[in-house]
């Protein structure tokens, strides 16, 4: 029973969560009498940051942390002789102090790596008297001169002040609280008493659940930098600012139920694994990294402190593991559409996922039975699978780095990822989609009126501007995914040509270059925009799209995603912003991906622009090191044979890189006429009732979208491209980097009427089994506006997405309004799976005309019944939030 409970709390809102906080627990380390609070809850608290931060005799004798000590020796010394050679304004040499908050926070960081090194068991500057006098001096310099004056404080990023230097002073504090309490016993009380007051996004001091600064990841730092402070205050004030870290930090475990957000909050993670910081951007692999650190962090702070049953968040912290984050990572890569601006910073990537190793491996140790082996599993896998293995080195605790080689070395526990080797996942609440085979992976960007379409902020991500227009990442097996993707794929691909992308041929400015600085300054707007208000959320950071279609639906390990691509709310909302504010209109499209076995199906349809510009879509964009041998071979539409780069009708054309020993295939399809009794499509305006599903529709053929029976003309290029880092984030070194870079496109010239693409990628593939598309197994059921379907005979699947109001038709079934739906047809039995891709909608229906079936299992609430011309399936989608529905029918 306690297994189901903990099982159900990970779905369970913030309520259900307050069953980790025992009876009493403001007082839980109170005696028997329930009187004034014992001293030994906190003092446990803070014995086990130390031990986390330092390690302890054990550990720090083990050969394993041999790496890690030596690091935090050379990190110490080196700024040390950086205290030394400090000069004028300055504490450590080159930080210059007064006006800059990036440098403020460095050298409190500094003041923390260099008590760190004083507190290390075993370590060179173990017990170093003057070495943390020198830190105290400093702590005390500092506070008197550039800190606890608030009225020349909180310039800048407000994180620094909020986050940045409360963690690294917290955490100096615990480490330093037996020499301070000797030496400066007011300096603790006096350094939290600022922080308090820099928590000026806060309430009266502390955190308010209604910011939206304090949220998610946020939150997460705040509270526990608040937990370490209960235990450095100690007594009745330490208790309770204790209870008060814990009962805001369990809001973030609490799953995100869209309809009933607490405090306004879309922050955090969905019931589909999807997770979201500042309000709409996908960032699971940046912030909801973060977010899983801090976590597994507070977990081992409450050990044995009796203040909370960490037992019960174990699953919840698991399962954020398993459906949220193991999905994006591919052979120990973070996939890049979840990273927000992160993906324009050097070290991402792999080393994103040496921190997801490092926080699983704590995890494991809090865990029982089948779910320890399964995350130790996992940390084995991690290491294994990535080309770049997690440095222990790096890691913040030596009790980490022994955990993690006691995992290694431990013969019972087999290496496993936490994905199957086939899976296909819809993350609609962030619009991402994930389709995994074991020979790749595919990841795809979406976006909505709900999500961004990318992030820029402080000179990061600079030219982001379509990366959630549909753009795609094709992870290929045994590749170094550093070749292929990270900071150097951005630097080099056009920001205009990433791949899977439709955009206008017209050049955009960056932030900095359109307004000298890296926001939009502009505070006596009446929409007042400063580096930290809303507005500069809202039209420059991190902007939405306008239209609410984006989703999709999955049936065992298939999938099927659709978008309306859609101009972003700066220019929606062009009428009320400043006559200086750049906005820029999108092209139009509407897109769907059918994902498979062997191929990745895209239709694009009503491909063009209002505004009469030029447009290209990018089938996709490749990049490779220079000295790679990278062959390009193709087929012209009358099966000719045609090489290397140019412009012309392909059937297929493939790329194959022979020193990565990678492979990638194209087909390009066209929709010919289907059976106008089976392919018939309608637009009623009005959304089908039940009698009107039971009667048939007037139909009308399915028509080939270019009469000629043709494929538009495909340009493919390859070309080397040199450019700085810098290009991308101010904050890159700027170093050049060069890259082939292959691309093959669409293009379309000025004026001309809108486009209908339809091609597949196919990873791996042969020229033979590119050949043989020709004659099958994919047919291209329909390609408009408002309806694209695809079947696939091998499979015996029919996958489609609608996108405007009344019916549609096409081989073997009817839906009504948008929707994404997959129908599998085996021996036996059909299987059907549904979505609302606008989450909009309280039902949706599917007729399968077929005839006496009988539904054998299916998701709650879904229903079948026989009416005239078939069996009309009904899927309740009301609240459901882009949730799959699926039922089980039998003859």
């Amino acid at each position: 029973m306690e297994f189901t409970r903990r099982h159900v709390l990970s779905l369970l809102s913030a309520a259900g969560l307050t069953a980790v906080l025992p009876a009493g627990a403001a007082t839980a380390a109170a005696g028997p009498s329930g009187g004034a609070p014992a001293a030994n809850g906190l003092a446990k608290l803070l014995a086990n940051a130390v031990r986390t931060f330092a390690g302890t005799p054990e550990s720090n004798a083990r050969p394993e942390t041999a790496g890690k000590l030596a690091a935090v020796e050379r990190a110490a010394r080196a700024h040390l002789a950086a205290m030394e050679a400090a000069g004028e304004g300055e504490l450590f040499e080159g930080l210059e102090l007064g006006s800059s908050d990036p440098n403020l926070n460095a050298t409190f960081r500094r003041l923390y790596e260099i008590a760190l090194a004083t507190c290390t068991p075993g370590g060179a500057l173990e017990g170093d008297g003057a070495a943390r006098r020198r830190v105290i001096e400093g702590l005390v310099t500092l506070h008197e001169r550039y800190y606890g004056d608030q009225s020349r404080g909180y310039y800048g990023n407000w994180f620094t002040w909020e986050i940045g230097i409360s963690t690294s002073v917290t955490a100096t504090l615990a480490l330093l609280a037996d020499q301070l309490a000797d030496q400066r016993p007011e300096l603790t009380r006096t350094y939290v008493t600022s922080m308090d007051a820099y928590l000026r996004n806060g309430k009266d001091g502390d955190v308010d659940l209604d910011s939206r600064f304090h949220t998610g990841a946020n939150l997460a730092d705040i509270t526990t930098n608040r937990l370490l402070q209960g235990a450095l205050l100690g007594g009745r004030p330490g208790e309770q600012r204790v209870r008060k870290a814990l009962e805001d930090q369990l809001t973030v475990y609490a799953t995100i139920d869209p309809y009933a957000l607490k405090h306004g909050v879309t922050d955090g993670y969905y019931a589909d694994g999807s997770f979201i910081q500042h309000h709409s951007v996908a960032y699971t692999g940046s912030y909801g990294k973060g977010l899983l650190t801090r976590v597994t962090q507070t977990l081992k702070l409450l050990d044995g402190t009796g203040y909370a049953d960490t037992a019960v968040l174990v699953p919840v912290v698991h399962r954020w593991v398993a459906d949220g984050f193991a999905p994006v990572i591919f052979e120990g890569w973070m996939m890049e559409i979840v990273k927000g601006r992160s993906v324009s910073r050097t070290g991402t990537g792999y080393a994103d996922t040496a921190a997801i190793a490092e926080a699983v491996t704590d995890l494991s140790a809090y865990a029982e039975g089948a779910r320890a082996t399964a995350l130790k599993s996992y940390v084995k896998h991690l290491h294994t699978a990535s080309r770049e293995e997690p440095d222990p080195a790096r890691f913040a605790s030596p009790l980490t780095v022994t955990r993690y080689a006691d995992i290694l070395a431990d013969g019972s526990v087999p290496a496993a990822d936490l994905n199957p080797a086939a899976r296909s996942t819809a993350f609609n609440a962030m619009d991402k989609t994930v389709h995994r085979r074991p020979g790749y992976a595919f990841a795809l960007s979406r976006s909505s009126d709900r999500i961004s379409k990318y992030e820029y902020m402080s000179g990061e991500n600079l030219m982001p501007w379509f990366q959630g227009d549909g753009a795609h990442y094709l992870y290929l097996a045994g590749q170094d995914q550093r070749h292929a993707y990270g900071v150097d794929y951005f630097t080099t691909v056009s920001p205009y040509g990433l791949a899977g992308v439709t955009a206008p041929v017209e050049p955009r400015g960056t932030v900095p270059e359109l307004y000298g600085k890296p926001y939009y300054d502009n505070p006596d707007h009446p929409l007042h925009f400063t580096a930290s208000s809303e507005s500069q959320n809202t039209y420059v950071y991190f902007p939405r799209g306008t239209h609410t279609h984006s989703g999709g639906a999955v049936l065992d390990a298939y999938g099927a995603a659709g978008m309306v691509q859609s101009d972003d709310v700066p220019y929606a909302h062009r009428d009320r912003l400043p006559d200086d504010f750049a906005v820029y209109r999108n092209a139009t499209a509407t897109k769907s991906w059918f994902l498979l076995d062997d191929e990745i199906v895209v239709l694009a349809a009503g491909v063009g622009d209002r505004a009469g510009r030029q447009v290209t879509t990018t089938v996709d964009a490749r990049t490779a090191a220079p000295g790679d041998r990278v062959t390009l071979t193709s087929a012209r539409t009358d099966g000719a044979p045609w090489r290397g780069t140019g412009t012309a009708g392909l059937s297929w054309l493939r790329y194959a890189n022979a020193t990565e020993h990678t492979a990638v295939g194209y087909a390009f399809l066209t929709a010919g006429e289907a059976d106008a009794a089976e392919a018939a499509e309608t637009t009623d305006a009005a959304e089908t009732t039940d009698a009107a599903d039971a009667a048939d529709s007037p139909r009308s053929p399915n028509r080939s979208p270019h009469p000629s029976g043709r494929t538009p003309q495909v340009t493919v290029a390859l070309k080397s491209v040199t450019r700085s880092r810098r290009t991308v984030r101010t904050a890159n070194p700027d170093t050049a980097v060069t890259r082939q870079v292959f691309d093959v496109t669409f293009h379309q010239e000025a004026g001309t009427r809108p486009l209908a693409l339809a091609y597949a990628l196919v990873p791996g593939a042969t020229e033979a089994a590119l050949r043989a598309y020709a004659h099958g197994p994919l047919d291209v059921l329909a390609n408009t506006p408002r309806l694209q379907a695809v079947h696939h005979s091998g499979l015996g699947l029919t996958a489609l997405n609608s996108f405007t109001p009344g019916r549609h038709s096409t081989r073997g079934l009817r839906v009504d309004g948008p929707s994404s739906v997959l129908v599998r047809r085996a021996p036996g039995r059909i299987t059907v799976a549904a979505s609302d891709p606008t989450m909009r909608r309280d039902h949706l229906t599917v007729l399968l005309r077929d005839r006496r079936l009988r539904p054998v299992a299916a998701d709650p609430g879904v229903t079948a019944r026989t009416v005239t011309g078939g069996t009309l399936l009904r899927f309740p989608t009301r609240h459901a939030y882009g949730r799959t529905f699926t039922l089980t029918l039998r003859p």
